[in-house]
């Protein structure tokens, strides 16, 4: 089982790193699933995750008190703004925005509802 969690603590990372130059994919919510996942399978990866510059102090907020900082929560609102937009652009069934719309909503209002780090 430890290398099922480890795979997965691996791909997070992955996307995680792409979400990095990729506006449209977050960064955060990625290496979050990594923390969790390198502590099921891989006490050095999750130490290096935690202790990482850039992404430990993300994730000790969000384990501490399921906090998100405010600059990472306006990145996650330009990104969702992009990706909405993208669909638009792209002419997608009014249906399937609505769907997009609602689900993205809920997501904003999750994000900023966390308290503040």
């Amino acid at each position: 089982m430890r290398l099922v969690w480890l795979i997965l603590g691996l791909t997070s990372l992955a996307l995680g790193g792409i979400g990095v130059v990729l506006p449209i994919l977050p960064t955060v919510p990625f290496m979050l699933l990594a923390a969790f996942f390198f502590s099921k399978s891989s006490e050095r990866l999750h130490h290096w995750l935690l202790t990482h510059p850039r992404f430990g102090p993300s994730i000790e907020d969000w384990q501490r008190n399921g906090a998100i900082n405010r600059r990472v929560k306006g990145y996650a609102t330009v990104s969702i703004l992009a990706a909405f937009g993208i669909s638009l652009v792209l002419g997608l069934k009014l249906l399937l925005l609505i769907l997009q719309a609602t689900i993205l909503t809920g997501v904003l209002v999750f994000i900023w509802s966390r308290p503040e780090a």
